[in-house]
C-alpha cells in the first residue's frame, strides 16, 4: 500500500492532464487510490475516468481521490496489483478467471491467490452476423457455412470457439472458417465472401454496424440453450443485445447470446475501508455513471455483482451485505 500511496503522489500531475481532475491538497485529509486501465483509445480508459471523476467530484463526502493510469494489456494490470504499484483495475472476466485460477498465461506463475474481484460493470457479448440470403437465424445454422472465427490468438477468436464448443460444433471440420481481422469482416461478408462473422463487442458497436453498408441485407444471430456450459465457465454470463442498436438490420427482436464482464479487481492486501468506501462511492453514484459514460447506461447493483469468477474483496463483501445485495 505504500507504494501506491508514494505512485499516486507522483502522478498527480498526470491526472490532470489525464482527467481534468485536480487532486486535493496536500494538507486535505484525503486517501489516494489509482486505478489501472487500458490504452487510451479503449474503452477502460473512458470507464476508468468516468468514475475517478465521479468519486472525486464527491471527495469531501468519501474522503478518497482517485487518478487513472494507463496500463495496457490485463496481465500488466494484474501484475501491477499484485505487486501493489495500482490499487484497482479494470480487466475481463475471463482473464480474472484465469490469473485467479492460475491458467492461460497463468500456467507457469501459478494462480495469483491473492486476486480478488470488487464489482462487474458492462458486457462484450458474443455476436454472430451472418448474411440473410446464407439463411442463419440461429449459431447451429452454421454448418458448412464460411464464417470468419478471427485471427489465432484474438479475443475474438477464443470467444468464437468456445460459443461454437458450447453447442457441439468443430470448427475445424463443421465450417468453413476464415481467419481473418474482425475490421475485414463486414466488407468480406458484404461481397460475398464469407457467409458470417464473429466478434465480441460492447453494443453498439461500429464494427457490428459496418456489416450493413452495401446491398447485401444481414441479421444478428441467436446463440442460445447454453445453460450448461455458462456453469462449467462462470466467467460467461448471459447477454441480449437490443436490435434497436441495429435500426438496418433484419432483426425485430433483441437477440439472446452471452458474453463477458468487464470487472474490476483489487489485491486482498488492499486495506478493507479503502475498498468499503471505494464500492460505496461507485454504487452511491450510478446514476451519474450513466449519464457520464454511455457504456455505463445500463448499469444496475445486482448486475454489478455478477460474473465475479474470483473471491470478491472482503471490503466489498462489507458493503454488500450493508445493503442488502448480499446476505
Amino acid at each position: 500500500m505504500k507504494r501506491i500511496l508514494i505512485l499516486i503522489v507522483a502522478l498527480s500531475f498526470v491526472c490532470i492532464l489525464e482527467t481534468g481532475i485536480i487532486p486535493v491538497p496536500a494538507n486535505a485529509k484525503a486517501k489516494f487510490v489509482n486505478i489501472g486501465t487500458g490504452s487510451v483509445a479503449g474503452a477502460y480508459f473512458s470507464m476508468g475516468n468516468a468514475i475517478a471523476k465521479v468519486v472525486n467530484e464527491k471527495r469531501a463526502n468519501y474522503g478518497i481521490t482517485v487518478i487513472t493510469e494507463t496500463r495496457p494489456g490485463a496481465v500488466e494490470r494484474i501484475k501491477s496489483i499484485m505487486a501493489g504499484d495500482l490499487a484497482f483495475g479494470f480487466i475481463r472476466s475471463d482473464n480474472l478467471y484465469q490469473a485467479a485460477y492460475g491458467l492461460a498465461e497463468w500456467k507457469g506463475k501459478g494462480p495469483q491467490e491473492d486476486l480478488r474481484a470488487v464489482f462487474s460493470s458492462t458486457i462484450a457479448s458474443i455476436t454472430l452476423v451472418a448474411a440473410v440470403d446464407a439463411e442463419i437465424k440461429n449459431i447451429r445454422d452454421l454448418g458448412r457455412k464460411r464464417v470468419n472465427i478471427g485471427t489465432p490468438g484474438s479475443v475474438h477468436r477464443q470467444h468464437a470457439i468456445d460459443a461454437l464448443n458450447a453447442i457441439g460444433i468443430d470448427y475445424t471440420k463443421d465450417l468453413k472458417a476464415e481467419e481473418i481481422r474482425a475490421s475485414a469482416s463486414p466488407p468480406r461478408l458484404q461481397d460475398g465472401r464469407i457467409d458470417a462473422f464473429f466478434c465480441t463487442v460492447r453494443h453498439p458497436s461500429a464494427l457490428v454496424m459496418q456489416a450493413e453498408a452495401g446491398i447485401r441485407k444481414v441479421r444478428l444471430v441467436t446463440i442460445n440453450d447454453v445453460e450448461e456450459f455458462l456453469k462449467e465457465h462462470p466467467y460467461y454470463v448471459k447477454s441480449f443485445i437490443s436490435h434497436e442498436y441495429y435500426k438496418g438490420f433484419a432483426n425485430d427482436s433483441d437477440i439472446e447470446t452471452f458474453g463477458i464482464k468487464d470487472t474490476f479487481i483489487a489485491s486482498a492486501k488492499l486495506p478493507d475501508d479503502i475498498v468499503f468506501t471505494f464500492t460505496k462511492a461507485v454504487f452511491d453514484n450510478i446514476n451519474s455513471l450513466r449519464k457520464l459514460q454511455p457504456a455505463f447506461q445500463f448499469l444496475t447493483k445486482k448486475g454489478m455483482l455478477e460474473g465475479l469468477p474470483a473471491p470478491i474483496h472482503p471490503g466489498a463483501i462489507k458493503y454488500y451485505k450493508e445493503v442488502g445485495l448480499l446476505k
